[in-house]
């Protein structure tokens, strides 16, 4: 399974998305720190979650990166995340 099926599988797990949208975006990072060939280490993250609801955006991401833990800590080299409750409007 490749690091993007990784990333989506475990936020669906832990959060129960009604929005989810993981990019690969190591492909804009070639010839920077952390990029390898093969891509798989910069990526972004757009979630839309109940479990978001009255948490801070400091919050919301260190859920995320808690959930991520082993993907951060092994190839990923960088996660943008936008994450919110559900009717919150984008910023």
């Amino acid at each position: 399974m490749n690091t993007k099926a990784i990333i989506t599988n475990k936020l669906r797990e832990a959060f129960s998305p009604e929005s989810l949208d993981v990019s690969d975006e190591s492909h804009l990072h070639e010839g920077h720190a952390g990029h390898r060939p093969g891509g798989e280490t910069h990526f972004r993250v757009y979630i839309v979650s109940d479990a978001f609801k009255g948490k801070s955006r400091i919050e919301r991401h260190r859920m995320i990166n808690s959930a991520l833990a082993p993907e951060l800590a092994g190839g990923v080299h960088a996660l943008a995340i936008k994450a919110q409750a559900p009717g919150e409007t984008t910023s």
